[in-house]
């Protein structure tokens, strides 16, 4: 009997992949804390996983400049990445507050971690079934 990784590893890949992309949006915001007129953004997850559940083919980015390099992953449009209300938006039009952002990026960095450790422990698990332990 073949071994689906599909079904063994359940969503937990996509998570994963999920979160990395949600950090890399999250530190490019904290990068940017300083720049005029910059809005914060973010992905959500519950729309992203939805969509990710309903697809049956492979994700992938799409590219907006002849530089971008192709990746597969999870955002497929440039409208994933929602724009961010702030609280306190400054005077120069930038919208990132950085107490907000450190506190998403944590966030973020415990589920991947959470993910991380699940997606670990199905692997251990499928080891130990190819082994027959």
């Amino acid at each position: 009997m073949a071994i689906s990784f599909d079904r063994a590893l359940g969503i937990h890949d996509d998570a994963l992949r999920f979160r990395s992309q949600r950090a890399s949006v999250l530190a490019n915001n904290l990068a940017n804390l300083d720049t005029p007129n910059y809005k914060a953004r973010d992905l959500d997850f519950g729309s992203m996983l939805k969509r990710a559940e309903g697809s049956s083919a492979a994700m992938s980015m799409t590219a907006t400049h002849q530089s971008h390099h192709r990746q597969a992953g999870l955002i497929e449009r440039e409208d994933d990445a929602l724009y961010r209300t702030p609280g306190q938006p400054s005077i120069d039009g930038n919208t990132v507050e950085e107490h907000v952002e450190h506190a998403k990026y944590m966030e973020n960095s415990l589920a991947f971690q959470a993910t991380f450790t699940m997606l670990n422990g199905k692997f251990k698990g499928l080891t130990s079934a190819l082994r027959g332990e």
